[in-house]
């Protein structure tokens, strides 16, 4: 209903008209083209085929396929490949967290793993250029292969960035959002006048995580200047009127090698994004870099069907 406010009667049909165009096209079925070369038409031209204004441009690229920047945003076969409108991110809440770390942990011992909580980590044990085992309270645990994020190796990794983050307690849901419980906003960066979005994300007491009547607002973004709370009031104005907020900015880091020699594989630190599309890209990095070949999702359904049957996964 957002999206449809921003346009006129005539837009809207356009619109529709795009959305099919998206989720019919096929890259490796010409029929399904009309007239667009994959490999050489950029996006821009696409949204110039169907005739759509920049508002509706910023918020297809950016709040439906979830593109960063407009720098990402232009290639179709690449926007197409990233599932464009198709892509739906669910990312588990709160209440489902205790139960999901449950079953984590199970089958981490079902295939002889073990969990180590809140064991301070003393020293990464290398020898001969290759991790060996993780030193903690006089202990070493051994392992051939280590995944740890940036604070564990800071000899190992380069700073890319900071984040502005900013915890909100509230009295109230957001205005205009119908008194959801919980949301997500994203701010084109062209609608502000910056190179990357701004992000909100809403939770609640119906999640556990707050008091009956009190709201939880996280506003994050990519820091730009040297006055990083002013970068953030656009955000933060959408929630007035706000109790009492939290500010942080926090580097951001990047490995500064793929680990194959060490061993030793690094995430990259949380961005700004609140959809934790990045953070699957990165896990699957990581598994790449690790095993030396992209996951398989399709192998992996078929093992679970093998296993359920396709009626249960359905």
């Amino acid at each position: 209903s957002l999206v449809l406010g921003l346009m006129g009667l005539f837009e809207k049909r356009r619109f529709r008209k795009f959305l099919v165009y998206v989720a019919n096209f096929d890259e490796n079925d010409p029929r399904t083209f009309e007239g667009v070369d994959p490999k050489k038409t950029t996006m821009r031209d696409v949204y110039k085929k169907f005739d759509l204004g920049q508002d509706v441009i910023d918020f297809t690229g950016h709040a439906l396929a979830l593109y960063r920047t407009d720098d990402l945003m232009w290639g179709l076969s690449k926007w197409n490949r990233n599932k464009g409108l198709k892509g739906c991110y669910n990312p588990i809440t709160p209440l489902w967290d205790m139960l999901t770390w449950f079953f984590s942990c199970r089958l981490s011992a079902i295939y002889g793993g073990t969990y180590m909580l809140n064991k301070p980590i003393e020293e990464i044990v290398i020898e001969n250029g290759k991790v060996v085992g993780v030193k903690s309270e006089g202990e070493v645990a051994r392992c051939k292969q280590l995944i740890c994020d940036p604070s564990y190796v800071s000899d190992r990794v380069t700073k890319v960035g900071q984040v502005i983050r900013v915890i909100c307690i509230l009295s109230h849901p957001i205005k205009n959002t119908n008194d959801a419980n919980s949301c997500q906003i994203i701010i084109p960066q062209n609608q502000v006048n910056r190179k990357s979005d701004i992000y909100v994300c809403m939770i609640s007491s119906a999640h556990n995580v707050a008091a009956q009547g009190k709201y939880i607002a996280i506003a994050s973004t990519t820091v730009e200047t040297a006055e990083p709370e002013k970068e953030i009031k656009p955000a933060l104005d959408l929630l007035e009127p706000i109790e009492q907020k939290f500010v942080s900015i926090s580097d951001l880091f990047a490995p500064t090698d793929l680990g194959t020699e060490s061993q030793i594989f690094i995430s990259r630190t949380y961005d700004a994004t609140t959809h934790f599309e990045t953070t699957c890209d990165d896990i699957k990095d990581i598994y790449k870099r690790m095993m030396g070949s992209e996951f398989d999702f399709e192998e992996m359904k078929r093992k679970k069907n093998d296993i359920y049957g396709e009626e249960e996964q359905q």
